[in-house]
């Protein structure tokens, strides 16, 4: 499960827009489970998520809806 959110800072200048961030987070299906278990969340700027996505379809991985 992963979502974009916008982050607002304030600075002396005025409010900016802050990086976006993703949240990738990494669960396991176990048989005997009706929700997956959380195994790890963690929080990454746009452009690691973007690298980490290319990397997961260079081994196949494609889009899909929600699991759970």
């Amino acid at each position: 499960m992963s979502g974009d959110s916008e982050n607002w800072s304030t600075t002396n200048s005025g409010c900016r827009l802050a990086e976006p961030k993703t949240e990738v987070t990494t669960c396991e299906l176990l048989p005997d489970q009706e929700i997956p278990l959380l195994k790890s969340r963690r929080e990454r700027s746009r452009a690691e998520a973007l690298k980490l996505w290319a990397e997961k379809r260079k081994t196949g991985w494609s889009p899909c809806s929600p699991q759970w």
